[in-house]
This record gives structure tokens, C-alpha cells and sequence, in this order.
């Protein structure tokens, strides 16, 4: 027969658990660390920002107002790019993407979260990404 403290426990455990299973899974989050005007290149900002992929997830696929440069600080990531092959990147991986280039950031779902840090060059103005079906 279970006594009041072991019966407390559980009922605390089952409570926890229950809790955790409720609990919204994490997403990906963009960070923009930086917007500044590109000096000596009317209409066109430099945006700093970072990329955070949970396991199991991905940035929606979209595009951006100009070109993107990036470097991988955790991973693995998956590069998806309409049209093309996904491309796996590692920690210490670089890519590039072009303007307009319809792509999306994936993280596996076995795993770590991944991490890259990006610098777009942009139309000032123009939202950072456009979200494509």
C-alpha cells in the first residue's frame, strides 16, 4: 500500500508529465542583430542576423530583397533551394544564396539544434524575408 508522501510524488510526476507533453514544441527563430544603411550605396542596407533551427523543423521556404551570405555555427543544417538538391551543412560551412532564390533552413530530427549567422545586403525598406508558398 502506497503511502501519502509516495502517493504525493506521483501524483506531482504524473502532473509533470502531462505538463511536458502539453508544452508547444520549440521553433525557429530569426534574430536581426544589426541593420545599418550601406555606406556609399544609396538604397541598400547591410542586416546582420541569425538563424536558430530546432531538431525537427525548418524556416518556411521564402525570399529575400538581395543576396545572403552565411556561415553554419552549429549544425547539421539542411539548405533547401527550389530546383535544386538539398545541400547539408556542418558546422564551419559556408553558402550563399541569391536574390529571390526561394529556399527554406531545416534542422534534422535526430540531433542537435543548429545555428547559422547571415548578412544580407537588401533594398532599404523592404522587409527581410517574404514568406512563399
Amino acid at each position: 500500500m502506497l503511502n501519502r508522501s509516495r502517493l504525493a510524488l506521483l501524483a506531482i510526476l504524473g502532473l509533470s508529465v502531462n505538463a511536458a507533453a502539453n508544452a508547444p514544441a520549440a521553433q525557429p527563430q530569426r534574430t536581426v542583430l544589426e541593420r545599418h544603411e550601406q555606406s556609399g550605396v544609396p538604397g541598400k542596407d547591410i542586416v546582420i542576423g541569425t538563424a536558430f533551427i530546432p531538431p525537427g523543423t525548418a524556416l518556411a521556404f521564402h525570399t529575400h530583397p538581395g543576396d545572403e551570405s552565411g556561415y553554419v555555427l552549429k549544425g547539421p543544417l539542411i539548405l533547401k533551394i527550389r530546383g535544386q538538391q538539398d545541400r547539408i551543412l556542418v558546422a564551419g560551412t559556408s553558402f550563399f544564396i541569391a536574390r529571390g532564390t526561394v529556399h527554406s533552413l531545416a534542422a534534422p530530427s535526430s540531433g542537435d539544434a543548429g545555428m547559422a549567422v547571415s548578412t544580407w545586403i537588401v533594398d532599404q525598406g523592404a522587409e527581410l524575408a517574404t514568406p512563399v508558398p
